[in-house]
């Protein structure tokens, strides 16, 4: 089996519905990474004074986006709980609708692990990079800033992405897998590297197909994305695949 809870919590502030549906749909992406199917979903929605008008509406937005992102991947909700009160008395915590989700594979000897595992294999990145730094880790930390709209939920390319992952690890194909979600690329590489301490030389131009500004690659949190290494003689097998499969 394979298991992961996640949640931004930032992006449900900005926009409840759509942060549940990125929840359920990087807890999706991530089970993918290890080889495993996606199953089914537990959740944890957590919230303020729900006798507040805009706290209840955020509750709600926060629940109909879990509803409609779990039809998306046929995932039922197999249980979870409610926390209303998280605030100071006067400040309420974001919306935070935490999502555990489970799944399961035939053959764990083909699962696959996070991180960067041996030299002179071949990097590559999974998905479509957009200008979508609204909500980001970025703004956050580089300016303090909490605001815009959060990237946009794409159940089609998900479950593209999902499919690929999957059949890839089945296949043997990918010496590890990270996704790209909270940081963007530049985390996601900066996470791959330190995991086994290996390093990577990265260029960048390929995956720059509408010409973003530098900042904007790195750190857009663009979702359906995903960091995979393999080796040289199976970068062309994956890459049809990836065609194939419309990602």
């Amino acid at each position: 089996i394979a298991l992961t809870t996640d949640v931004n919590p930032r992006y449900c502030y900005l926009f409840p519905k759509e942060g549940a549906k990125l929840a359920v749909a990087e807890a999706a992406r991530k089970v993918a990474l290890t080889g495993a199917k996606p199953l089914a979903v537990t959740n944890c929605q957590n919230h303020g004074n729900p006798m507040k008008p805009e706290v209840y509406w955020g509750f709600r937005e926060s629940v109909l986006g879990l509803k409609e992102a779990c039809e998306a991947f046929s995932t039922p909700v197999t249980g979870g709980n409610v926390s209303f009160y998280n605030e100071d008395g006067e400040t309420a915590i974001y919306p935070t609708p935490t999502i555990g989700m489970v799944g399961s594979m035939d053959d764990v000897s083909k699962s696959v692990a996070a991180g960067f595992r041996e030299s002179g294999n071949s990097v590559i990145l999974l998905g479509e990079t957009k200008d979508e730094l609204g909500g980001s880790e970025y703004l956050y930390t580089a300016h303090g800033l909490v605001a815009g709209r959060p990237p946009r939920f794409n159940a089609d390319a998900e479950k593209r992405l999902i499919k690929l992952l999957i059949d890839a690890a089945h296949a043997s194909l990918m010496v590890s897998a990270h996704d790209c979600a909270e940081g963007g690329i530049g985390a996601a590489l900066a996470e791959s590297c330190l995991i086994n301490s290996v390093g990577a030389s990265i260029d960048l131009n390929d995956a720059n197909r509408d010409c973003l500004a530098f900042y904007k690659l790195l750190f857009s949190e663009s979702t359906a994305r995903a960091i995979i290494e393999v080796k040289p003689e199976n970068a062309a097998l994956l890459q049809g695949m990836a065609r194939r499969e419309g990602v």
